[in-house]
């Protein structure tokens, strides 16, 4: 589909992501990241596995240029405020919509989110755009 639309400026990567940020991303080169419904690792004990952490979203922040965007979606309320509160944190990004959980902003479905609204989750978009300077 992407050579069929003549888009060039596209890479997909299966690989670990932050190996992919610290080895193969210039600083200041991304104008977006999107991380689409990643494990929530429901269990307390198991919160500190998750993806969305301070050490990620620093990487992350150094790797988008000015303005670019951080897009999250999740079907769990609660991993949507712990990556609200992580990337608020961070000092490098400004939310888009503030008070509330972003709109459903166009973004194609995965499985994980069929099975979260089949199960009746709601699912929560979270749009921020660097603003900060990141020290990674």
């Amino acid at each position: 589909l992407v050579d069929r639309a003549g888009i060039g400026n596209l890479r997909i990567i299966q690989h670990d992501a932050v190996e992919v940020l610290d080895a193969m991303i210039a600083p200041a080169s991304l104008a977006g990241v999107h991380i689409f419904f990643p494990d929530p690792w429901p269990k307390k004990r198991h919160h500190k596995r998750r993806l969305v952490q301070p050490p990620l979203v620093e990487r992350i922040a150094s790797r988008l240029a000015p303005g670019g965007y951080l897009h999250l979606a999740t079907d769990v309320e609660d991993y949507a405020e712990q990556m609200r509160d992580v990337v608020s944190a961070s000092g490098c990004f400004a939310e888009l919509a503030a008070a509330e959980f972003a709109a459903h902003p166009a973004r194609p479905t995965t499985k994980f989110e069929s099975r979260g609204v089949r199960l009746g989750h709601s699912i929560h978009d979270l749009v921020f755009r660097r603003v900060g300077v990141a020290s990674v």
